[in-house]
């Protein structure tokens, strides 16, 4: 409740009616919104250089566009404060990269979620959370931001569930997966430096994934087994629809750690991982997913004379592209992520641009 020294410049029955108001136009995604005033909108705007008019965004399938304006009133909607506004046009950027994000994967039947990671000293002038509980709730900006790109969704592209969207059971956090990369206690170079960018640049990278899973190791300090633990999650027969997977490994910084104390690079990491994230023909056929192995999709297997011995092994990864890896979480519990990206990432991070001011600004 509004305490009684604020009450009097507040009218808590206006606000009400004005997010009954979004509710009835069919913007929400089921929370309330910030009602988008028009001052509200410009203050979004005055954070970047990018004309208003500008199109981020275009779906030929769809016909639809986004520009830069119709962004800002959807952060602004989405609870975003101004200045986050450059890191939703930056995460906006990185995942419509994906191929998948640019065709018809918003409105795929596995329902896929954007995963995104904020890197750079952005995190930490925007209070993004990078430590326990990254991908849980509490934190402004790590839930704000991933809720713009959903407004955006819905309401520049009209993607909304039982119309557009045919997602068969959805995502519980479709739009809530955004977290700072814990380069404080990564030992590896963070993602967006990977990606080529300069360290100490801000910075997010974005995918598209369709669901993630714990990796609860903290009872061996051997680093090959905690790789099979990885390894495991990874070829688990449930997720594999396509011959060629790709994951997105986040590590908790424990797990890092122990990898990096025994000599592995992340290319070593990856290395290991495409080396060992195999599944036999007999793994295939017994759940009926032996067409994976011959490049299709999991329905029907290969003939009888097509089919090859039950010992060929498959591989489930093949390219250290498919195994992106970055580093959040607490160091209280050794226990990581392993997320399913939609098809294939883009391999790159986009730069936060924001507004240049007296011969000053950029990342």
């Amino acid at each position: 409740m509004v305490g009684d020294s604020a009450a009097t410049d507040l009218d808590p029955d206006a606000a009400q009616a004005a997010i009954e108001h979004c509710y009835h136009q069919g913007w929400s995604d089921g929370l309330p919104l910030v009602p988008a005033t028009r001052e509200l909108v410009d203050r979004f705007l005055a954070e970047t250089d990018r004309s208003p008019d500008e199109v981020i965004g275009r779906m030929d399938n769809l016909g639809r566009t986004c520009t830069v304006e119709l962004a800002a009133v959807n952060a602004a909607m989405a609870g975003c404060l101004p200045a986050y506004f450059p890191v939703v046009l930056a995460a906006w950027e990185a995942v419509m990269r994906d191929r998948a994000a640019k065709g018809g994967a918003w409105q795929s039947t596995s329902g896929p979620a954007p995963l995104i990671i904020v890197n750079g000293p952005v995190r930490e002038e925007l209070g993004f959370n990078s430590s326990g509980g990254a991908f849980g709730p509490g934190f402004r900006p790590n839930a704000t931001v991933p809720r713009a790109i959903g407004l955006i969704v819905r309401n520049a592209f009209g993607i909304r569930p039982h119309e557009l969207d045919q997602a068969t059971q959805g995502l519980p956090g479709r739009f809530a997966m955004c977290f700072g990369e814990n380069e404080e206690e990564s030992p590896w170079e963070p993602l967006s430096v990977e990606m080529g960018l300069f360290d100490g640049q801000s910075a997010v990278s974005a995918t598209l994934v369709r669901t993630c899973e714990f990796v609860d190791n903290r009872h061996t300090q051997d680093p090959e087994q905690v790789l099979f633990d990885f390894a495991d999650t990874i070829v688990r027969t449930g997720s594999l629809i396509f011959a060629d997977q790709s994951c997105f490994v986040v590590f908790g910084p424990e797990h890092a750690q122990l990898l990096a104390g025994a000599g592995y690079s992340k290319n070593d990491v990856k290395d290991w991982l495409i080396a060992h994230c195999v599944r036999s023909e007999a793994d295939l056929r017994r759940v009926g997913k032996d067409a994976v192995a011959e490049g299709g999709l999991g329905g029907r297997g290969p003939s009888a004379e097509e089919r090859v011995s039950q010992d060929t092994l498959s591989r489930v990864v093949s390219t250290r592209e498919q195994i992106p890896i970055a580093v959040t979480g607490a160091r209280n519990a050794a226990m990581s992520l392993v997320c399913r990206v939609f098809g294939t990432w883009s391999n790159s991070s986009c730069p936060v641009e924001r507004r240049r001011r007296n011969g000053t600004g950029g990342t």
